[in-house]
């Protein structure tokens, strides 16, 4: 038995000692600049700014390939706060900040179709051919991509009703 366990350890050894090696020899540095910018990106990797990951997506930005409002589920806080870090102008014309929201499944017209929970970059969906799919809410970013699959139209993306951990009072209208 020892000689069928002894070249597999030295085997295992020596390419673990390879890979190591190679890590550090051939490191791909990142700059500074897209290591902060993805520290301030909520970091869900929904894909709703057209790029694979946040990390991803902090790169491209800062080298000036996406502008600062890139990010849908940041909202209006972090287009400004990438804004302030790049150091360009901002226009928010085109953010529409909604508040949050969340999806959720209308369980009379859900078929068990698949599709959704397939395409949730997040797993904040659950279900199985033929039953009911539910959302996970703490898991799910509104980014869609489970509405627009969705065969009989039975998912939509809602506000977050405020509980009493997170409802606030509005602040009243200034008086002129």
């Amino acid at each position: 038995m020892l000689m069928s366990v002894l070249p597999l350890t030295l085997l295992g050894a020596t390419l673990g000692f390879l890979l190591g090696v190679a890590s550090r020899v051939l490191k791909v540095e990142r700059s500074n600049v897209a290591e902060e910018i993805e520290q301030l990106l909520p970091g869900t990797q929904c894909g709703q700014c057209g790029n694979p990951s946040c990390g991803a997506a902090a790169e491209a930005a800062a080298a000036g390939q996406l502008p600062a409002t890139f990010c849908p589920p940041g909202g209006r806080a972090v287009a400004e706060a990438i804004a302030e870090k790049l150091g360009i102008p901002l226009n928010l014309s085109g953010v529409c900040d909604e508040g949050p929201k969340v999806a959720w499944v209308d369980e009379t017209l859900c078929i068990g179709c698949t599709r959704c929970y397939k395409v949730c970059p997040t797993d904040a969906i659950l279900g199985a051919a033929k039953h009911l799919h539910v959302v996970f809410a703490e898991a799910c970013t509104a980014c869609g991509k489970c509405e627009d699959v969705c065969p009989t139209e039975c998912i939509r993306l809602e506000p977050v009703k405020p509980t009493l951990q997170t409802w606030t009072w509005s602040q009243p209208a200034l008086l002129s």
